[in-house]
């Protein structure tokens, strides 16, 4: 990929260490990612069902946050926070990017769950096997579905990634906050979405996708595409191509597949459909 010259900002809730994680490292060179903070708005304890796009937008630490990466410059702002826009829906994008648009010194806002809308339709990704993270929850699983549903994604397959037996006592919800995000191995990661995809009593699905920002997934994309022979989107490498795309249309080649070596998967040889 050629070195570029592009800051793109994200906002990523207050404990999450892996948008940022990963999108340094798939960024390519000239490429910087500045990270602003906000309280989760899910309640300790609790499961997450999803925030008023108005109200988070106009959160105190969100604008500040906006603020921020718009005086610092930044090409563009993502919101990584996939679930606040799969329980709203695309209305939550939309809604959000407006509002927020406003704090951000004129700076474009998207949201992750665009990115990832954008980025499975320049795939040519229909049938995708959903990949959930552990701490994701069933109204989590019904919201993502009836929010690809409506981007016209059908439905194939969702699993979700299995810790292991020292998570059993400790309520689903609750695992990201305990640390789950710390012990995903890419290598298992691996091994599971390759059990699920050659499943012989569901239907072949077309891609993979992993639709949670605090995920670790970034390691797993190329060897899961090499072992598949499918596009494989995960919803930080979604970030990063989208923002891309805008700030800096010479960051990936206009065909073909990206090499192996980036680690950032043939997504980053499509140009936004």
């Amino acid at each position: 990929m050629a070195a570029v010259a592009a800051r793109l900002g994200i906002l990523v809730i207050h404990n999450d260490p892996v948008p940022e994680t990963e999108i340094w490292r798939m960024a390519p060179e000239g490429v910087s990612v500045h990270t602003a903070r906000f309280e989760c708005p899910r309640p300790a304890d609790t499961e997450y069902v999803g925030s008023p796009a108005g109200a988070l937008a106009n959160a105190p630490d969100v604008v500040r946050g906006l603020d921020q990466l718009g005086r610092l410059g930044a090409d563009s702002v993502a919101l990584c926070f996939g679930s606040s826009s799969f329980f709203g829906g695309p209305a939550f994008d939309t809604e959000f990017v407006a509002a927020a648009g406003a704090h951000a010194h004129g700076v474009p806002v998207y949201t992750a769950a665009t990115a990832i809308t954008a980025a499975l339709r320049a795939s040519g990704v229909r049938r995708p096997l959903l990949v959930m993270p552990p701490w994701f929850t069933e109204p989590t699983f019904r919201a993502t579905e009836e929010y690809l549903s409506e981007v016209g994604v059908e439905r194939t397959r969702l699993i979700q990634f299995a810790l292991g037996p020292e998570w059993d006592g400790i309520a689903r919800y609750n695992a990201f906050d305990e640390g789950a995000h710390w012990t995903i191995d890419p290598a298992e990661v691996h091994q599971q979405v390759v059990k699920a995809f050659h499943d012989p009593d569901h239907p072949r699905p077309d891609g993979v996708l992993v639709p949670g920002s605090g995920f670790p997934s970034r390691a797993a994309v190329v060897p899961l595409e090499q072992e598949l022979g499918v596009p494989v989107i995960t919803s930080n490498q979604a970030v990063l191509w989208y923002g891309l795309c805008h700030a800096a249309p010479t960051a990936a080649p206009a065909t073909g597949t990206a090499a192996p070596s980036h680690g950032n998967g043939s997504l980053f040889g499509r140009r936004l459909p």
